[in-house]
């Protein structure tokens, strides 16, 4: 039998996992960082870069988010439960969809308001959900053990 997953289920999996995840938080926290972002770069010398303050809002965003969700595994359904068991168990192939996310928010931001050229664009969101993927499975590394009472010996 093959264990193997395809990508269409470990995107499945990553969407389950993150069903439940504190939404609100993540889009409240987001929102106040890049506002005060903003805010800052016009208050003090300098210039303000609404850019870079949209795309660190779209970056925390993302990052609550997953990490929110992963940080309980024993909440949610049973469906829920186990995908999130299996984000724990794979963070470096649960944390490539929350960046490829936020990734793909950073670029129309980087395309429209930042009026970069396409490729450009596509560097700078690149980037930005690289930064994503690592900080979200360096994250979920450390809150494995929250999943290792409810996995199964041997894993």
């Amino acid at each position: 039998m093959n264990d193997e997953l395809t990508r269409r289920d470990e995107m499945s999996l990553a969407g389950a996992a993150l069903r439940g995840a504190p939404w609100r938080a993540a889009a409240v926290t987001g929102g106040a960082v890049a506002a005060a972002s903003f805010g800052m770069g016009v208050l003090l010398p300098g210039n303000a870069d609404l850019t870079w303050a949209l795309s660190l809002g779209i970056g925390l965003f993302a990052l609550i988010a997953a990490v929110g969700s992963v940080s309980r595994p024993d909440r949610g359904d049973r469906v829920t439960r186990q995908a999130r068991l299996w984000a724990l168990r794979r963070p470096w192939r649960f944390s490539l969809y929350p960046a490829l996310g936020a990734a793909a928010l950073m670029y129309p931001v980087q395309l429209v308001v930042d009026d970069e050229g396409v490729f450009g664009a596509a560097l700078d969101a690149l980037q930005g959900g690289v930064a994503v993927y690592l900080i979200t499975a360096v994250l979920a590394l450390t809150l494995r053990g929250r999943g290792q009472s409810s996995l199964p010996h041997g894993h």
